[in-house]
């Protein structure tokens, strides 16, 4: 599923590509399960004639501001992705929603696995309210997770990847996080100091920024596997320390990473830089 990256970087993509400005003519929805507020028809003949004022992101949504006090919130889920066509380009198999624009293009959403989701709405935190801090603004700060982290007793990688906590954390950037703050992902919250938290501040910003860069992180063409809108590529991938690297030697100390399960995800870890000892409170 993308996260916090890969969603910057299809929202970055969608900027430079001119989709800012841009009038939607007309929608069409070959998939009504992608629509998940309004109803089709509704969501149909709101967007007709509105204009795309903005384009941001909100943990893992995009955000299409829209004239008329509208918001567009698309949420990429597993196998979903945007990208532009012409105006009498064949509908793909699984092209499930098409925007025609004034400016002779098409922006499709294609969704294999059909789990992504469309809301129009007239506020953004209608749908994103519960969620919890962005990890790469000003307000989230060593003491701020410091706080989260002690709020409750949890293991500490299902803690992080609680978007009502940390918004846009998902598997990849926590286990980079955890190993590049030597942090053990089944560590108890609360038994962090305030110098643990500290280093997983500046890890998690640091893995979600090079994340950034490196325009994301996929894995091939398969139908799971992020997509950017352009022709670019991502390679975050070629950079990843841990996850996925299950055997190769830790970059650090030359121990072989190894994969566990917790909390019913796939984990990553070095065992000699992530100790499972548990510091003191």
């Amino acid at each position: 599923m993308p996260e916090l990256p890969e969603v910057q970087t299809v929202v970055n993509d969608l900027c430079r590509m001119g989709a800012r400005g841009a009038r939607i003519l007309r929608v069409r929805v070959f998939n009504p399960r992608t629509i998940a507020t309004p109803a089709p028809r509704v969501f149909c003949q709101r967007l007709r004639g509105a204009r795309i004022t903005g384009i941001a992101r909100r943990a893992k949504f995009i955000v299409l501001q829209l004239d008329h006090q509208q918001y567009l919130l698309i949420h990429l889920r597993m196998s979903g992705h945007l990208h532009f066509g012409a105006p009498g380009q064949p509908r793909a198999k699984h092209e499930h929603v098409v925007f025609w624009l004034d400016d002779g293009r098409t922006l499709r959403f294609h969704d294999t696995r059909k789990f992504g989701r469309m809301f129009l709405v007239p506020r953004v935190e209608d749908i994103t309210g519960a969620l919890g801090v962005e990890p790469l603004d000003a307000a989230f700060t060593p003491a701020v997770l410091f706080e989260l982290l002690h709020r409750r007793a949890r293991i500490l990688k299902p803690l992080l990847l609680d978007q009502t906590l940390v918004a846009g954390l998902g598997n990849i950037y926590t286990d980079e996080a955890l190993w590049l703050a030597k942090l053990h992902p089944c560590r108890r919250s609360d038994t962090l100091t305030r110098s643990d938290a500290a280093a997983l501040h500046a890890a998690i910003q640091q893995v979600l920024r090079k994340g950034i860069r490196n325009l994301g992180t996929s894995f091939g063409a398969g139908i799971g596997h992020f997509q950017l809108v352009s022709d670019g590529h991502a390679r975050n991938q070629e950079e990843l320390m841990v996850y996925q690297q299950t055997g190769a030697p830790c970059a650090r100390c030359g121990t072989a990473i190894t994969r566990r399960l917790v909390g019913q995800r796939g984990t990553h870890i070095c065992p000699r830089c992530q100790p499972a000892r548990a510091a003191r409170r």
